[in-house]
């Protein structure tokens, strides 16, 4: 499961994505609109800043936008942002690498090749689904009355 600090951050990023290119959105705006705490909101968008996810404009039209357009950034990137490593284990994360320490022969180690094999898949799924794809099958969904389909996610398609 994803942390509420990842929940948050998505709810923070479709505000932003809902603004018009360019167009700055106020911390407070966000925090009404997406019921959250404003003062955990404030940490979160310093935290997607630092990770070059949005972008801040100082003064009296200022505020948050997307430092790219939402068809460019992942669900997996949006993860890392806010959670850190997504593996499942430390010795198959990319990011963060680390042996196990209980681990005398990664090559041989039956946990890791079957995690291996399952986060892969996972991973290319979160790479593939973008904000936008994500907006763009919640949208669909409610305007047919139901919860975004899962088969909607699956596959080649993304």
């Amino acid at each position: 499961m994803i942390s509420q600090k990842a929940r948050y951050s998505f709810k923070a990023l479709t505000a932003l994505a809902r603004a018009a290119p360019g167009e700055t959105v106020q911390t407070r705006q966000i925090a009404e609109q997406e019921n959250i705490p404003r003062a955990f909101l404030e940490q979160i968008l310093l935290e997607l800043k630092r990770n070059r996810l949005v972008t801040s404009r100082r003064g009296k039209e200022g505020g948050y936008f997307l430092s790219r357009s939402p068809e460019e950034i992942s669900i997996g990137q949006v993860l890392r942002a806010t959670d850190g490593p997504i593996a499942p284990l430390s010795c198959l994360s990319r990011h963060s690498y680390r042996r196990c320490e209980d681990c005398p022969d990664e090559a041989a180690c039956a946990l890791r090749a079957g995690f291996a094999e399952a986060f892969s898949a996972q991973l290319e799924v979160l790479e593939k689904i973008s904000l936008a794809s994500a907006m763009r099958h919640a949208l669909e969904a409610k305007a047919n009355g139901a919860a975004p389909d899962m088969e909607l996610y699956m596959g080649a398609g993304i």
